[in-house]
């Protein structure tokens, strides 16, 4: 074949095929996502061609090939009846079942095609677009004119799949439109006449012609999905959020609400990006209609004008230290709260400003808090009891070399805070003091070395030296209300100091039985170091939560924080096991128990809080804990953390787990027992089940739901359930949650969500995240 005929050809290869491409691709914003990927032709692309027939007329400068025509050029692939490429015109046609497979795995059909090889113009009848991702375009024709402009006639697009028993079935949901124009120069797509269809009913028209932007537009101010609401206070809300965009950097979306019963909520959010971070800003503001709709006396009930503005940023100085603050004001302490408002509706709102630095050895974080409350209590007492915390740091330093051999550390804790009032309370016989209105500062500093020594028969040796000091200045001079039965230090500056020496021998031994494996490993602590300082004497700001259990058994200091320190002379005594047997079922646990042997108990020593108070730790021999956890291979998991009585073996405290994952079946049970801690201001015992599950019906349908049992006092303090559809377009929840012992502004609510893959959601209220399903679709 001469030169010239190998070159027409290969430019018939190039035009039909990049020209079917880009004539197609401009069509939907899902589809036109592989034009960006069409790729120019390599200087050496080759062009393989097969047909039954190929005719090149000199003549009429006419290239055509007929007969089952197949063609590969450029990653293209191409197959067709008849093919003809017209140089005097510079028109490509082809016709008979055409079909294009773009190099991203997209797939082209048609039954004739006639475009221009510069593709400025072209024509394609009976389109039929299917994507990679499952998406789906039909139109009668397809026109590419003048202008960068594409228009498709009569058109159908879907994310849905064709019923595979009734291909002719219409799918689940489809979007038609009379007619698609795709402008390249305005980067829009309008539709007009376009309507929804669900299950092939149309439920939706749109009698005049819209305009979005298409898939190269990042973003493109407009109104976004629509969104709705309903609870028993606020009534039915609808939300018709609005986007704008200022910069590239730069953009905000206004979401007005209006709901039926306290009128027009207006919030935005604004959101910056910089090269070193980003910055958001949230406010929103209310003149409530129907104030008398929420509990009498109430702070929601006494608000008419009610606004909230909110601060969030973060920035990276460089790679290892991060500046950043989330803070939050508003007009009163529930606003955010019962209108649900996005980012800053938690029970607790912390406010937070924050300088944090790691190293490859070292770490610092530095925070600053404000604790911002939200109930529906007229006046701001509850969070007036809290600590503003300004600041708080926390250091750690880990040697990067061994010193002596073992691993040396270094931990350092600054706090100082300061309450409005004073947090106290009496509940049964004790008064609990977690705060007191005043100030308080600390500032410790702790080293620590250790160092494993391995002895010949296998016995594991871990000396533990330990030393720490602490500065302390507070004005709080008394307590309020009822008796403290301590001894509070004066108002003042004080310092103590705590060393320690400790060792730690574990034995572990290894045994098989044919493919089982099985860990004992005996374990046995001691550490010596004198009474704790001013015990009781301090306030105690960051020790107050306090659980003895198998976890935290061996801790060198099981106090939680550094406000107490745990002194005199203790053992620890335990064991520890670990097993794999051969059907694959997991084995691991722990028992022991703690001897004080010498000096003050720091955990019989009252303090502010009564921490440490009905532990088992309180005597000089402790109770007995347990920990047990058993992996089966047919997707259980138990866990059981049990605390005994040393004398009586009584059970003081449980905490079991139960979690299953099974192909239809899957949930997680977990149950929580405490005896009564009168010292503790818990009168009665403490005995709560919480249980989530789903059950998956079919293939597409599910059921979930959740509850929160208090076995006490014989109520339920939390309960929802949902039913989910799912499938490989659609994914619809209606879920109903209800909270009869809370005494939230909203007490239940209905959530529901409608979600059409590649078009968007529509929401109706903001609780469906426990019900969702994911659908795994090929």
């Amino acid at each position: 074949m001469a030169a010239s005929d190998r070159k027409n050809i290969r430019r018939l290869a190039a035009a039909l095929l990049t020209g079917v491409s880009l004539c197609v691709l401009g069509v939907s914003a899902t589809t036109v996502h592989a034009q960006s990927l069409v790729p120019a032709p390599a200087d050496d692309a080759k062009l393989l061609l097969r047909a039954n027939e190929l005719i090149y007329n000199q003549d009429a400068q006419q290239v055509t090939a007929s007969g089952g025509v197949q063609m590969y050029y450029n990653r293209y692939r191409m197959v067709a009846q008849r093919v003809q490429y017209d140089q005097k015109t510079g028109r490509v046609m082809a016709t008979g079942n055409i079909e294009l497979v773009e190099s991203g795995g997209n797939r082209v059909y048609a039954d004739a095609l006639d475009v221009t090889d510069d593709f400025g113009e072209g024509f394609i009848n009976a389109l039929r677009v299917e994507t990679t991702d499952n998406t789906r375009l039909a139109a009668e024709s397809a026109e590419r004119q003048p202008g960068d402009l594409m228009v498709l006639n009569n058109s159908v697009y879907t994310a849905c799949l064709p019923c595979t028993r009734t291909p002719g079935k219409a799918p689940l949901w489809q979007v038609k439109a009379e007619r698609v124009v795709r402008n390249g120069q305005t980067h829009t797509i309008r539709l007009e006449n376009a309507q929804f269809e669900l299950f092939g009913l149309p439920i939706g028209r749109l009698p005049f012609a819209i305009e979005v932007p298409d898939e190269t537009v990042e973003r493109k101010s407009g109104l976004l999905f629509p969104q709705f609401s309903a609870s028993d206070n606020l009534g039915f809300g609808v939300t018709v959020p609005y986007y704008h965009v200022f910069s590239p950097s730069m953009d905000a979306t206004l979401s007005p609400t209006y709901y039926s019963n306290q009128g027009l909520l207006l919030q935005g959010e604004i959101r910056n990006k910089f090269e070193s971070g980003d910055h958001t800003f949230r406010f929103a503001g209310i003149h409530q209609q129907n104030p008398d709709a929420f509990d009498l006396g109430s702070s929601d009930a006494q608000a008419e004008n009610r606004f909230m503005a909110a601060s969030k940023g973060e920035f990276q100085i460089n790679p290892r230290w991060t500046f950043g603050w989330d803070v939050m004001v508003q007009s009163d302490n529930n606003f955010s709260r019962t209108y649900d408002l996005t980012g800053v509706k938690a029970d607790t709102f912390t406010n937070d400003v924050y300088l944090t630095g790691l190293g490859t050895r070292n770490y610092f974080d530095l925070h600053a808090y404000y604790f911002d409350v939200q109930d529906d209590a007229s006046l701001s007492t509850v969070e007036q009891q809290q600590a503003i915390v300004y600041p708080s740091l926390d250091y750690s330093y880990y040697a990067p070399e061994p010193i002596l051999g073992g691993e040396f550390s270094i931990t350092a804790n600054l706090t100082n805070l300061s309450r409005r009032e004073d947090d106290w309370y009496t509940e049964g016989t004790t008064d609990r003091f977690p705060g007191l209105e005043g100030s308080y500062s600390r500032f410790t500093v702790e080293t620590e070395w250790k160092r494993t020594f391995n002895t010949f028969n296998g016995l594991l040796l871990t000396p533990i030296l330990a030393a720490r000091a602490d500065g302390l200045r507070h004005t709080a001079s008394n307590v309020p209300g009822g008796i403290y039965l301590g001894d509070l230090e004066s108002e003042g500056s004080d310092g103590r100091y705590m060393v320690t020496a400790g060792l730690e021998a574990r034995y572990p031994i290894l045994m098989t039985y044919g493919e089982s494996s099985h860990i004992i490993e005996p374990i046995t602590q001691i550490f010596v170091r004198p009474d704790e300082q001013m015990a009781g004497g301090l306030p105690n700001e960051d020790a107050q939560s306090f659980v003895f259990d198998a976890t935290t058994l061996f801790e060198r200091d099981k106090f939680s924080g550094f406000d107490r320190i745990e002194g005199g002379t203790r053992a620890n005594v335990g064991i520890r096991y670990t097993g794999l047997f051969a059907n694959g079922i997991g084995v691991r646990s722990i028992f022991g128990q703690s001897y004080h042997l010498g000096g003050q108990n720091s955990f019989a020593t009252e303090d502010l809080v009564h921490a440490g108070a009905n532990s088992g730790l309180e005597t000089d021999v402790s109770d007995y804990v347990a920990m047990a956890a058993v992996d089966l291979p047919q997707g259980f998991t138990i866990g059981v953390n049990t605390r005994f009585d040393e004398k009586t073996f009584a059970v003081k405290r449980t905490d079991a787990s139960l979690s299953y994952t099974m192909p239809r079946l899957q949930g997680t049970l977990v149950y929580t027992q405490v005896d009564p801690q009168p010292e503790y201001g818990s009168d009665e015992a403490n005995d709560v089940l919480k249980q989530s599950m789903r059950f998956r019906i079919n293939e597409n349908w599910a059921i979930a739901g959740t509850a929160t049992w208090d076995l006490a006092d014989k109520e339920i303090i939390k309960r929802g359930i949902g039913v989910s559809y799912a499938d490989e377009c659609t994914i619809f929840t209606l879920a109903y949650t209800d909270k009869p012992s809370d005494t939230a502004a909203n007490d239940w609510t209905v959530s529901a969500r409608l979600s059409f893959r590649t078009l968007g959601d529509i929401n109706i209220g903001s609780n469906t995240a426990d019900y969702d399903q994911d659908y795994q679709y090929q």
